[in-house]
């Protein structure tokens, strides 16, 4: 660990607080099995569900798998030959998934990377004569929509205005909702161009690991706050009861450190809310060390020790335009929203 890295934050004594939400009203029988994909800037994941009457679906296969398929594109406009590769062999494995649980419907999604590549569609192409995976680049509002018909029965208790948030891997959408009935109501939403991959390239490794690294780190958190300026201007200015509730590989991560697990838990982070102090305390440890430093902590390591830097930037930016006391964390978020739609469809109450 670098020399002018802090110590790890100590644990804090009021440990965060779990707020669960159970969906309501009996889902009518039924042994079909719903599927939700999402292809990210930097990841491939797959839920496969079925409806439950207590907690609205039961998950009963899942994949997940770092693709980087935005590796390069910030620079060259193009998906890369090697990252298409990663990403068509996880979503192989997904389509066999898919196949040995008789999936009766699915929706698979690709985000960012496949929007701004100029081969994004031959991609597509290629996925679907390779996997059988029909493939639906979706606009930045509907990523934000699903996002939050995923995760906001996590949200914490209030009458307030909320903001929830999605840190991908190469744009962050962020959404202003306030109470009405079962589904928040969407008042403003926001995609800035900036993820964990597309912030990470544009400062440059280089400069991360650098011996100026919380210059660079700096640097990355004003990029990320200029993208979100025009989203401030929306937000009320009246801002009592606010909350905060994010969904991403980062507030995930950070939270897992928080907790000082020595391997990531979805039971123990999913609902898990934290205060703001802690989260920043973190952010700043994690920008002062090295690379072996925070591949070091556990539910990091080294798959993700270059790319949470940027995550944490674009956290704190998120922060000083929505001082919110505590953040919600959410393990869910887009594949949870698609199965959520689908079983609306369909007539499940969620």
């Amino acid at each position: 660990m670098a020399q002018d890295a802090a110590k790890v934050p100590p644990r804090r004594t009021s440990r965060g607080k779990r707020r669960r939400n159970k969906a309501s009203g009996p889902p009518p029988a039924s042994n079909g099995c719903y599927g939700a994909l999402d292809l990210g800037t930097n990841n491939c994941r797959l839920l496969i569900a079925r409806p439950d009457r207590q907690e609205g679906f039961t998950v009963i296969d899942a994949f997940s798998r770092i693709v980087r398929l935005g590796e390069g594109l910030a620079t060259s406009g193009r998906l890369s030959q090697e990252s298409m590769d990663r990403a068509v062999s996880a979503l192989s494995v997904c389509s066999q998934k898919l196949r040995r649980r008789n999936v009766t419907l699915a929706r698979s999604v690709a985000t960012e990377a496949c929007r701004r590549a100029a081969n994004g569609r031959q991609f597509v192409d290629r996925v679907r004569r390779e996997t059988g995976i029909a493939l639906d680049i979706i606009a930045p509002q509907e990523e934000a929509r699903l996002a939050v018909l995923g995760c906001h029965k996590l949200l914490g208790p209030g009458d307030g205005p909320a903001v929830i948030f999605d840190i991908g891997g190469g744009s962050t959408e962020l959404v202003l909702v306030e109470p009405d009935g079962d589904l928040p109501k969407i008042r403003a939403w926001w995609s800035a161009p900036w993820g964990v991959v597309s912030l990470t390239e544009s400062e440059g490794r280089e400069n991360l690991e650098g011996k100026d690294r919380l210059a660079a780190y700096e640097r990355m958190r004003n990029r990320a706050r200029e993208g979100f300026a025009r989203f401030s201007e929306w937000l009320p200015k009246d801002r009592d009861d606010i909350r905060l509730l994010g969904t991403s590989g980062t507030v995930t991560t950070l939270a897992s450190v928080y907790l000082e697990l020595p391997s990531y838990d979805r039971r123990a982070v999913d609902g898990l809310h934290v205060p703001i102090d802690a989260m920043r305390d973190i952010s700043q440890y994690i920008a002062k060390a090295d690379f072996d430093g925070r591949a070091a902590l556990p539910c990091i390591g080294s798959e993700r020790a270059d790319m949470v830097v940027a995550g944490c930037a674009i956290l704190e930016a998120i922060l000083d335009i929505w001082p919110a006391g505590e953040l919600g964390i959410a393990d869910r978020g887009i594949r949870e929203g698609i199965l959520r739609s689908l079983m609306a469809r369909d007539g499940y109450r969620m």
